[in-house]
């Protein structure tokens, strides 16, 4: 009898991470184990690299996941299901700055089936000096305009050098599928490999986008977003719940002691810290996936040609601003659940401090003094959540939630809820003072999926170019974001940027209005963008790309410079 097994097949196409002077590493991944992978490099591909292989331990598919043969809810997963997904990185090593050297990548599988993927091209971290093209881009999470907004930057923009991605890379980070194969042609890794199939629809004209081929060929350097982090592990609830569900460490701590004996009665280490991180928050496949600078993966900082870049873990769960009783939201908890604080949200509370005397604050002090900071060129931080924008977003202010327990003369609780006190901004407060001491250019985050931009007052670069997709809205003029009725108005503000800057207008060729204003923002479902740092210039240029004239030529709108800042300022 004879055995036909099917093709293999890689579930991604090769990228790079972490590039040092002389190496770089290669990562894939496939659905099968396999028996040996490997890199071939070089002339001819005749230098091997064998691969170390490792399986994604969290990451699932579950009924609201749309991949394979499931276009509707629970057709094929009635609840999270694990799927098999091998890791697979070689180190590439021996290389010479500068010299770009072909490569491919090859799976075997444990029946000796070979696949192959296309040859690329790799090399070593660029050097001082070495003009670059960083791709600055965030909040991709399968929206309508991402694939569109990608192909555009390809067709655009020669020789991209490097991509800054900063957060919020896709919806649920358990959901396999929106990392690698979601059935709607729009998953995170096809769309950075120009092999998306989406289908926009704009006007009754249907116009599929492939994304656009980058990442096999330069390094992909992602900063941490909220849509990074999931919450309380289940092996029933559906994962956009589990996502909705993160739960402060220090309450589940508090947890876990009220109930160790029950929980850990031999006092188990690896026992605790499972618990804690099952009814907390993690970021476990978000670490898996990439390789990047330093200890800790969710902050790090790496020096790429002129640019010495820090990435911060600055974000926040997102809740519903609603004020219905049963909402467990940013600005209260569920009537139901006043008695039951296991299943409260705490607010919009911070998944890892950066407010001062924190480790990652301290930690962000010693980078902004280290050498390879104060010699950059170009010094630019990158993070999630803004500091200065007119979205929706930026509400609350980024503090610690103040718990407000309102109890009648029996003491029973009538209203749990949450204020942030603007004062206690740890971005304004904290971060944003020792940016500007240590002379920092560009300040580039997402989140609201808009573009908008601000000058500081000691001439700090703040940009929000996250419209790949949808978006959130601007709010100036008559738009007004929603304030809590009977909550201190001071610490909220309905229009502008709640941190009292203006936004600067494109200086090219701005968005108008419908009555013909130059618009300081691109807040569209329609019109998308993108931003390109070129370092041989200092330049940051802003283009759109008006997804309902599919033939339309790209734009661009902006262009600034940045001002050449060596050394710290005293």
């Amino acid at each position: 009898m004879i055995f036909l097994f099917p093709q293999p097949k890689l579930l991604t196409d090769p990228f790079l991470q972490l590039p040092t002077e002389n190496s770089v590493r290669v990562v894939w991944f496939t659905e099968f184990p396999g028996s040996r992978h490997l890199v071939s490099y070089g002339e001819n591909l005749n230098q091997k690299v064998i691969a170390q292989t490792t399986k994604l331990s969290r990451i699932r598919e579950d009924q609201k996941s749309r991949v394979g043969e499931q276009t509707e809810d629970g057709t094929v997963y009635q609840k999270p299901t694990l799927r098999d997904i091998w890791r697979h990185e070689a180190e590439v090593t021996g290389l010479t700055p500068g010299v770009r050297v072909p490569y491919q990548v090859t799976s075997v599988t444990n029946q000796g089936g070979t696949v192959k993927s296309e040859v690329f091209s790799l090399a070593a971290k660029p050097q001082p000096g070495t003009p670059l093209k960083i791709l600055l881009t965030s909040d991709h999470q399968l929206k309508p305009m991402t694939a569109a907004n990608l192909q555009k930057v390809t067709e655009t923009v020669d020789n991209i050098d490097a991509v800054f991605l900063a957060g919020d890379l896709i919806n649920i980070p358990d959901r396999a599928s929106e990392w690698f194969d979601d059935n709607r042609g729009g998953a995170f890794f096809p769309l950075l490999q120009g092999r998306g199939n989406y289908q926009l629809e704009k006007n009754g004209v249907i116009t599929t986008y492939t994304g656009g081929q980058l990442i096999q060929n330069v390094p992909l350097f992602p900063g941490i977003g909220n849509h990074e982090v999931m919450g309380k592990f289940s092996t029933d609830i559906d994962l956009n719940e589990q996502f909705n569900s993160p739960y402060p460490r220090q309450a589940a701590e508090k947890l876990y002691q009220n109930n160790r004996q029950k929980i850990n009665p031999k006092n188990d280490e690896n026992i605790k810290k499972e618990w804690l991180i099952n009814n907390s928050f993690n970021s476990d496949t978000f670490d898996e996936i990439f390789t990047l600078p330093g200890d800790n993966k969710n902050y790090y900082a790496v020096t790429l040609g002129d640019i010495r870049l820090v990435s911060l873990y600055i974000t926040n769960i997102w809740r519903n601003p609603g004020l219905n009783q049963n909402v467990r939201g940013r600005f209260r908890e569920r009537d139901r659940e006043f008695n039951q604080p296991e299943n409260w949200g705490y607010g919009q509370h911070i998944f890892e401090p950066i407010k001062k005397g924190s480790e990652q604050y301290k930690w962000l002090q010693q980078e902004l003094n280290s050498p390879e900071f104060k010699q950059a060129k170009y010094k630019v931080v990158m993070f999630h959540h803004p500091p200065h924008t007119l979205g929706d977003n930026i509400l609350p202010p980024y503090t610690d939630p103040v718990q407000i327990i309102d109890r009648d003369d029996a003491g029973t609780i009538q209203m749990i809820r949450y204020e942030y006190p603007k004062s206690e901004d740890y971005i304004i407060r904290d971060v944003i003072p020792l940016l500007e001491q240590a002379g920092v250019q560009l300040v580039y985050y997402g989140h609201s999926h808009l573009w908008n931009r601000f000058v500081g007052k000691t001439g700090i670069n703040f940009l929000e170019s996250s419209n790949v997709g949808n978006t959130y809205g601007a709010y100036l003029g008559e738009k007004r974001r929603f304030i809590p009725p009977g909550f201190e108005l001071k610490n909220y503000s309905a229009v502008g940027d709640p941190n009292n800057l203006e936004p600067v207008l494109p200086n090219l060729r701005p968005i108008l209005s419908e009555n013909g204003q130059p618009l300081p923002y691109i807040a569209s479902n329609d019109i998308t963008a993108f931003s390109i740092f070129d370092t041989a210039t200092g330049s940051v240029s802003s283009y759109y790309f008006d997804t309902r004239q599919p033939d339309s030529e790209v734009v661009k709108f902006d262009e600034f410079q940045l001002e050449y800042a060596r050394g710290n300022r005293q």
